[in-house]
C-alpha cells in the first residue's frame, strides 16, 4: 500500500514538472515569435519607406536629427518613420544570409537600456542591439562598439559567432552598418575569441577600445585584434579608417565573448 502512495507521488511529481516544462517552451517560443515577427515589421517599414516616392505625405516631411558631434542632419526617408516611433534608434544592422537585420539602439543616460527592451520599450529577453554610449557614428577615429545578445533561438547577434569559419567570412566579407542619415558598408578584418576580465589581469581588454582612439590606441587595438583573429582576413586598417565591432556572448569560457571586427569602406 505504502509502495503505491509513493509511486502516485513520484508520478504525480513527475507530471507537474513535464507540465511546467511544457509550459515554459510554450511561453519560450511563442515570446520568440512575437519578438520576430516584430523585427521582421520593423524591417519591413524601412523597405517600404525606401520605396515610397519622396512626396508620399508618410515621408515627405524633412525630418533632421542632431548627430552626436552636434550637427543636424536630415534622416534617410527609410528610417523617418522608425524614427519618429521610437527616437532611441541610432542606425541599422545587417548581415547577409544571417538573421542579423536589426535596429540598432543608443542612450546616452543608460547605456544598457535595451538589454531586455524591444523597439516599443517594453520588457523582452531579446532586448536589441545597442550602440556603446562612447560612440559617435561620425567619428573617423572611433571604434563603434555595438552590444547583442547571443540568443539560442537564433536572434540578435548570435549568427555572429558563424564568423568563426574561415569559409563563412570569405562570401560574407560585408557587414553593412546605416546612420540614420548615411547608409554604409564595412569590411571584416578580424574574428575572434575573448572574454570579461578581472580587473588585475593584464590581457588585451578589446572592449576599453571605443569611441574615439588615439593614433597609439588604433595601433595597440589593431595589433591585437588582427593577433587574436582565427583567420587572417589580409587587412590592416590605417588610423583615420572607423571601425566597427560586433560583441556578444560566447560559451567557450567563462563569461566569453565573440568578436567581429570591421573598417569602414571609403
Amino acid at each position: 500500500m505504502l509502495k503505491k502512495v509513493i509511486l502516485n507521488i513520484i508520478f504525480c511529481a513527475c507530471a507537474i514538472v513535464f507540465i511546467g516544462c511544457g509550459v515554459y517552451l510554450f511561453l519560450y517560443y511563442s515570446d520568440m515569435q512575437e519578438t520576430k515577427d516584430e523585427l521582421e515589421g520593423l524591417s519591413q517599414i524601412a523597405e517600404q519607406s525606401e520605396s515610397l516616392p519622396d512626396d508620399d505625405p508618410e515621408i515627405s516631411e524633412e525630418v533632421e536629427v542632431k548627430s552626436p558631434s552636434g550637427e543636424s542632419k536630415k534622416i534617410l526617408k527609410r528610417y523617418k518613420k522608425l524614427y519618429k516611433q521610437n527616437s532611441d534608434m541610432t542606425g541599422w544592422v545587417k548581415i547577409d544570409d544571417t538573421m542579423i537585420d536589426y535596429p540598432v539602439m543608443q542612450t546616452p543616460e543608460d547605456n544598457e537600456y535595451y538589454l531586455h527592451r524591444n523597439f516599443e520599450k517594453k520588457e523582452d529577453r531579446n532586448g536589441l542591439p545597442f550602440l556603446d554610449k562612447a560612440c559617435d557614428p561620425d567619428d573617423d577615429n572611433a571604434c563603434l562598439l555595438v552590444y547583442g545578445h547571443h540568443m539560442k533561438s537564433g536572434m540578435m547577434f548570435a549568427d555572429i559567432l558563424k564568423y568563426e569559419s574561415e569559409d563563412f567570412y570569405k562570401k560574407h566579407k560585408t557587414v553593412l552598418f546605416d546612420t540614420l542619415y548615411d547608409r554604409r558598408e564595412y569590411e571584416v578584418v578580424a574574428a575572434f575569441r575573448s572574454k570579461v576580465f578581472t580587473a588585475g589581469d593584464k590581457d588585451f581588454k578589446y572592449y576599453e577600445y571605443k569611441g574615439r582612439l588615439t593614433e597609439k590606441e588604433f595601433d595597440t587595438y589593431v595589433k591585437n585584434i588582427k593577433k587574436l583573429s582565427l583567420y587572417d582576413t589580409g587587412i590592416t586598417p590605417k588610423y583615420g579608417e572607423q571601425l566597427l565591432a560586433l560583441v556578444t556572448c560566447s560559451y567557450h569560457t567563462e563569461e566569453g565573448r565573440f568578436v567581429v571586427v570591421a573598417r569602414k569602406k571609403s
